[in-house]
């Protein structure tokens, strides 16, 4: 039968040093004797025994089936794929897969052109397969139903031509041939395939007025049908499209409609009502430089900016777009006093915490060293400035913060890392891999990659000792951080100046307090903890939780440790679990 085998080179995901990989696959040289049933048999044999993954068999089939098409099928490429599409539903499974194959591929390969013959015999039999599908009598899933209609243009006068075809003369006509395709659409709104009913009412030009049918997509929540609806009965249907998302304030999707459709006019007030929401969403994420970069420097949108950062307490947000876009009236405007604030969030004086210390020089980063050596537990975290650019490398780690029980230190560790990288190797090993500290922090591990990544050459970011992540104790992960220290300690964070400046020198006084408010409350969660019985919301109904299973360590593959060490740590673990405690 003309058939060579030759394998396909593919890519291979996992090894990207060599990037290759191989399918068996069948080069059909010559079409001109080989069925439908062969055909698909032996692309069933090449996708079973392929060594990829299922998605890229999938990308390498399509590409073989699309060279295959030019090797004289008969009765022609297009008919050819017909033919196999009614012979598909035998092969079970593989049926939905390989008829979007062999259909994508025909697509592909009918732009290079096509035989009139061909396309003229293909356009009936795939007609009369859509009949046959429409009816129940050869199963095809019913998303290939509209890449049928799309490849072959099949269109109402395609649908009576294949009835009369048939000699169903009590059914052939235009409008029974439009009340056959109702009926189908219909079954499929019933049974919420609403892309696809929608896909025919557009492919054969069926308009349907009913603002049922469009408000019942939405209350699905298929909104891409009923945009793709509305956009093919026209502008009403769009406007009341527009209206449906305003009322339930889906102005997002409402904003998408009015752009895509040119609509501003008629909603003139939507466009900044989306933009005001997508703002305050930002803001509460405490991204302010993207927000900021949404408005577009629309002075509307900017003072509705400000005012978010006045509710927020952000007094220096406040201050830099005043003075960046001028706005004088917002120069006097009072950001809330710090007594209301304190009633909001944890501050750093309920946590008892009696000193903030900046730490850039060699005396304070030894100093600091030498204190948390006579502490059992400290509570450490980490800030960078974010970098919003997609496909960006992220910036460095700036500071780092470490708490003990009343005092926090604040590492500068660009500066430390620029004029004393040995002393602060050294410092933060003694710290980071002392096996008689314990260390807490919140998802801290992926703070320490971050650490690895920025300062590659320290050795002292590439292992860790006794590190007890509070995130992985507790099964509510819910609001993070801030949320885990409002179900504790009755209070939550202020997350305002999360993705701040970090690298600004100096940093101000709100940011050095956020930086050690983040270190100190979780030695005042673990504390709380210790000293009192678990209420079950937070512990998943147990009254005492094993701390000592859920602390971590991590050396480099290098380090081999022996089985005496190993027991020693553990032994220590539980040791220094017990003492903070029943001290606490």
């Amino acid at each position: 039968m003309g058939l060579e085998e030759r394998p396909i080179q593919l890519p291979n995901e996992k090894d990207k040093t060599h990037p290759t990989g191989t399918i068996c696959v069948h080069a059909f040289s010559d079409l001109t004797y080989i069925s439908p049933v062969v055909f698909l048999y032996l692309l069933k044999e090449c996708y079973i025994h392929g060594t990829c993954k299922a998605t890229m068999k999938f990308r390498a089939l399509q590409q073989e089936v699309y060279q295959v098409l030019h090797n004289d099928p008969q009765p022609g490429p297009a008919t050819f794929v017909i033919q196999c599409l009614y012979v598909l539903p035998i092969f079970g499974l593989y049926c939905e897969g390989f008829s979007h194959l062999i259909v994508s591929a025909l697509r592909r390969f009918l732009k290079l052109g096509t035989d009139p013959a061909d396309s003229l015999e293909a356009k009936d039999l795939a007609t009369q397969l859509f009949l046959d599908i429409a009816r129940g009598f050869v199963n095809h899933d019913e998303r290939i139903v509209v890449k049928i209609l799309e490849v072959f243009d099949i269109k109402l006068n395609n649908i009576e031509k294949a009835m009369y075809q048939v000699k169903e003369r009590n059914e052939c006509g235009c409008d029974a041939a439009k009340s056959f395709l109702e009926q189908y659409i219909f079954e499929l709104i019933e049974s919420q395939s609403y892309m696809v009913a929608v896909s025919l009412l557009e492919q054969f030009s069926i308009r349907q007025s009913r603002q049922s049918f469009l408000l019942s997509m939405i209350q699905n929540k298929q909104f891409q049908a009923a945009g793709k609806w509305a956009t093919f009965m026209g502008k009403q249907m769009l406007c009341v499209l527009v209206q449906e998302y305003i009322d339930r304030n889906m102005l997002k999707h409402a904003n998408d409609i009015i752009k895509k459709n040119n609509l501003r006019q008629e909603f003139p007030d939507v466009y900044h009502k989306s933009k005001e929401s997508s703002l305050k969403k930002l803001a509460e994420k405490g991204c302010w430089e993207v927000a900021e970069a949404k408005t577009n420097s629309d002075r509307q949108l900017l003072e509705y900016l400000v005012n978010l950062a006045v509710e927020a307490g952000y007094s220096e947000k406040v201050d830099e777009l005043c003075d960046r876009y001028s706005l004088e009236g917002f120069l006097h405007i009072k950001v809330p006093d710090t007594s209301y604030l304190h009633s909001r969030y944890l501050h750093l004086n309920k946590l008892v915490v009696e000193d903030i210390n900046w730490v850039d020089e060699v005396d304070g980063l030894r100093n600091a060293t030498c204190h948390f050596e006579g502490c059992k537990v400290v509570g450490v975290d980490c800030e960078w400035k974010p970098n919003y650019e997609k496909g960006s490398k992220p910036n460095k780690v700036s500071i780092m913060q470490i708490a003990s029980e009343k005092t926090v230190f604040i590492f500068d560790l660009i500066k430390l890392f620029e004029d004393v990288p040995h002393i602060l190797d050294n410092c933060m090993t003694r710290i980071l891999q002392s096996p008689r500290i314990l260390k807490l922090g919140y998802n801290f591990q992926c703070d320490m990659k971050q650490l690895a990544h920025s300062y590659g050459e320290l050795e002292c970011f590439r292992q860790y000792e006794m590190l007890l992540d509070i995130q992985n104790v507790f099964k509510e992960r819910q609001g993070g951080l801030s949320g885990l220290a409002k179900k504790i300690l009755g209070a939550g964070l202020n997350k305002t100046r999360r993705n701040s400046n970090w690298e600004q020198r100096p940093l101000t006084q709100n940011q050095l307090e956020y930086a050690a408010l983040d270190a100190a409350v979780l030695v005042r969660i673990f504390l709380h903890v210790c000293s009192h019985s678990q209420p079950a919301t937070v512990t998943g109904g147990h009254d005492k939780i094993d701390w000592k299973s859920h602390i971590v360590s991590h050396m480099d593959n290098n380090i081999k440790k022996s089985k005496k060490e190993i027991r020693s740590k553990k032994q220590l673990k539980a040791a220094l679990i017990k003492e903070h405690c029943q001290s606490s």
